[in-house]
C-alpha cells in the first residue's frame, strides 16, 4: 500500500483537484484507490458526489474518535476508488488533538489497522497544523502541487522544512514523491519562468506532467464529478491522466494504458 499526501500550505494551489483527478486515474488503471479528505472545507468529498446529507462518518470520526477505517469509508460512483469524506467539524480537529494520545500517529494508526489498497492519497489542508502533520506521519510520500506564479517557491520552503522536521522525529522514511506544476499557461512567460525556476531548483522532483489551466478543470466540481468523467480528452483531464502513469513509474508499479 503506497500513502501519498497531497500537501502544500498555501490555498489556491491545485490540491484537491490534485487529489480527485490523480486518485480517479490511478482507479482507471485497476488499482484500488482510497482518498482521504482531511480538509474541513470537504471539497474533494463534493468533488466526487458526496453530499453533506450522505457524510455520516468522517476523517474527523476517523482521527478524533478513532472509529475503524471501513466504517468511515464510502463508495464513490467511480469503480475502485473510495472516499473518506471530511465535514466542517473536521476544524475543530487542531484544537482537539493537542490534548489527546499519539496526536500526530491518529491517522497512521487508523490506517495500519485498515484495509489495505493499492494508493491511498490525502488531501490535507492548507496549513501545516496537526492536520497535515497526521498525514505526513502517515505517508509514504508527498506529492506537492506548485502553482505557476511569482511567490511559488517561496511558499515551498516551508513545506520542505516541516518535511524535514517529520523525517527527524517521527517518519524517518517520509520522501517527496514529486512536485507538481499546475495552473501552467504555456503563453504566459511567467509559468515558464516559474516553471524553469522550480525545475533548476528541484532537478528531477519536478514531474515532467504539467497540469495546464483549463475551465473544465473547474467546471466539474460543480457536477460532482471529477473532470477525468466529466470531459477525459480535454487538456486537463489528459495531463492528470499523464500524472497518473508518472505516479506509478515512479512508485515502482508497472503503468498500464488507460482507457478512454
Amino acid at each position: 500500500m503506497t500513502i501519498l499526501a497531497i500537501a502544500n500550505q498555501k490555498g489556491g494551489v491545485g490540491k484537491t483537484t490534485t487529489a480527485i483527478n490523480l486518485a480517479t486515474g490511478l482507479a482507471a488503471t485497476g488499482r484500488s484507490v482510497l482518498l482521504i479528505d482531511l480538509d474541513p472545507q470537504g471539497n474533494s468529498s463534493t468533488g466526487l458526489g458526496i453530499g453533506q446529507t450522505g457524510r455520516n462518518l468522517t476523517s474527523y470520526d476517523l482521527i478524533l474518535d478513532q472509529r475503524a477505517l471501513s466504517a468511515c469509508t464510502q463508495e464513490t460512483e467511480i469503480e475502485g476508488l473510495d472516499i473518506v469524506p471530511a465535514t466542517v467539524d473536521l476544524s475543530g480537529a487542531e484544537v482537539e488533538l493537542v490534548s489527546v494520545d499519539r496526536r500526530m500517529h491518529r491517522l497512521a494508526d487508523a490506517l495500519g489497522a485498515g484495509r489495505r489498497y493499492d494508493f491511498v492519497l490525502i488531501d490535507c489542508p492548507p496549513s501545516l497544523g496537526l492536520l497535515t502533520l497526521n498525514a505526513l506521519v502517515a505517508s509514504d510520500a508527498l506529492v506537492v502541487p506548485l502553482q505557476c506564479e511569482f511567490y511559488a517557491l517561496e511558499g515551498l520552503s516551508q513545506l520542505l522544512k516541516t518535511v524535514e522536521r517529520v523525517r527527524a522525529g517521527f517518519n524517518p522514511d517520509l520522501g517527496i514523491l514529486g512536485v507538481v506544476l499546475t495552473m501552467y499557461d504555456r503563453r504566459n512567460k511567467l509559468s515558464e519562468q516559474v516553471a524553469d525556476d522550480a525545475q533548476a531548483v528541484l532537478g528531477q522532483t519536478v514531474f515532467r506532467t504539467r497540469i495546464p489551466r483549463n475551465v473544465r478543470l473547474s467546471e466539474a466540481p460543480s457536477h460532482g464529478i471529477p473532470a477525468l468523467i466529466y470531459d477525459h480528452r480535454c487538456p486537463g483531464s489528459e495531463a492528470y491522466i499523464a500524472l497518473a502513469q508518472e505516479v506509478l513509474s515512479r512508485t515502482g508499479a508497472p503503468a498500464p494504458r488507460i482507457a478512454a
